[in-house]
């Protein structure tokens, strides 16, 4: 494993274990299961795991599964206050002590104002108090350090860095966006600031391995270089100096395997101006096939209608980078197949889904453009068939 330094020397690796994708049974984490890929992480030397307040379950297994195998000590916690929830002063303690209690420990290491998306919002903390909250924090030792996940374009990420004396940031940054979010240019910013950054949605949510046009994947597989998609997405990452860390939800063992194989040989300098030139040729392609630019990190859910939002947009995008019959197959088994549907056609328009959306996504309309492509006569009619018959996924 390879490590790169944070803002005070500390090593930290440069694949990070993002807590968010843990696999569920039955509505529930499957704690053995994701203890078993985070004990194959950390003997790999993956020190740094990421986790929210928000992640149903997350939090919980994490600090359960760290207890159990005695290696809190040894790793990097980084867990986020849901800002979003706080409406006075004290609930800001309130959550922070739940978050311990859930991660049995008495300190986080790396502490993140989650999904911080403006000046404004942090105005409004800092009117609250965060500020001296923090401060008193971290004199005390119950966070180490202070950052903020952000998603939003770049001059509002830079006017953020400005605005606090921050340890470290998170961004969604990947070879799709470069140049949207906080892209280069905020990925710059922040190391000329002396911030470390932290990489989320390296993968886009995994659709720069599971979406992936065949004309992308030819390319891929004929280049004299051969990596998974999923590597040179990773590799693209680790080739920038500026990056610290690289966040992936990994939920089986081979992509723990896989993901440190990548992160054990990537260097700074890897990618030359041919592997460059490849990736923009993929990115013209997915560019020409994509519908929507969803991500599929569901700050959108839950809708007051029972619409799977990020299940929509995955199907709709498939039925154009894989076929209408996959994208179809997809759609009828995350809305008809359950005992409630939760089609498109169930929303109502309210917008309270777009006023989370990272990806600033005009939801209501793309629902509806899904909804034509996708509600055809054929699933319409497996839709009563499966209340009929109640015949649930």
């Amino acid at each position: 494993m390879h490590y790169r330094k944070d803002k005070y020397g500390n090593d930290i690796s440069i694949l990070g274990f993002g807590c968010m994708r843990f696999t569920q049974n039955a509505g529930r984490i499957d704690i053995d299961k994701a203890e078993k890929e985070i004990m194959a992480a950390y003997k790999a030397g993956v020190n740094y795991y990421d986790t929210a307040y928000v992640y149903p379950g997350s939090e919980a297994a994490l600090g359960e599964i760290l207890e159990r195998n005695q290696i809190r000590d040894k790793v990097n916690i980084a867990t986020k206050l849901p800002h979003y929830l706080i409406r006075k002063a004290d609930s800001m303690e309130k959550l922070f002590q739940e978050e311990l209690t859930r991660l049995r420990t008495d300190h986080v290491d790396y502490y993140l104002m989650h999904m911080l998306t403006d000046i404004n919002t942090w105005e409004k903390l800092k009117n609250l108090g965060v500020v001296e909250w923090l401060e008193e924090k971290k004199k005390s030792g119950a966070i180490r350090q202070v950052g903020f996940s952000y998603h939003g374009n770049s001059d509002m990420f830079c006017q953020l860095v400005d605005a606090y004396d921050w340890d470290f940031c998170q961004i969604q940054y990947n070879y799709m966006d470069e140049n949207s979010q906080a892209g280069r240019k905020g990925l710059q910013y922040a190391n000329s600031k002396g911030l470390p950054v932290v990489i989320m949605e390296p993968l886009r949510g995994g659709k720069l391995v599971k979406l992936l046009p065949d004309e992308a994947k030819k390319l891929f597989a004929e280049y004299p270089i051969r990596h998974t998609p999923a590597g040179w997405a990773f590799r693209w990452l680790w080739n920038q100096p500026e990056v610290t860390c690289v966040l992936s939800g990994m939920n089986s063992l081979e992509m723990v395997k896989q993901n440190v194989q990548t992160a054990s040989k990537a260097n700074v300098g890897d990618l030359g101006e041919a592997e460059e030139a490849l990736l923009k040729s993929v990115v013209d392609i997915i560019n020409a096939k994509m519908k929507v630019g969803c991500t599929g990190c569901s700050y959108c859910m839950p809708c007051p209608k029972g619409v799977d939002i990020p299940g929509t947009f995955a199907a709709y995008n498939r039925c154009y980078s894989e076929g209408k019959m996959e994208g179809f197959r997809d759609y009828m088994m995350c809305t008809a197949m359950r005992k409630i549907p939760s089609s498109a056609s169930n929303c109502v328009e309210c917008g309270k889904c777009e006023q989370h959306c990272p990806q600033h996504i005009q939801i209501r309309e793309e629902l509806k453009n899904a909804r034509k492509v996708l509600e055809t006569p054929i699933y319409k009619g497996i839709v009563k068939g499966v209340k009929l018959l109640k015949i649930y996924g």
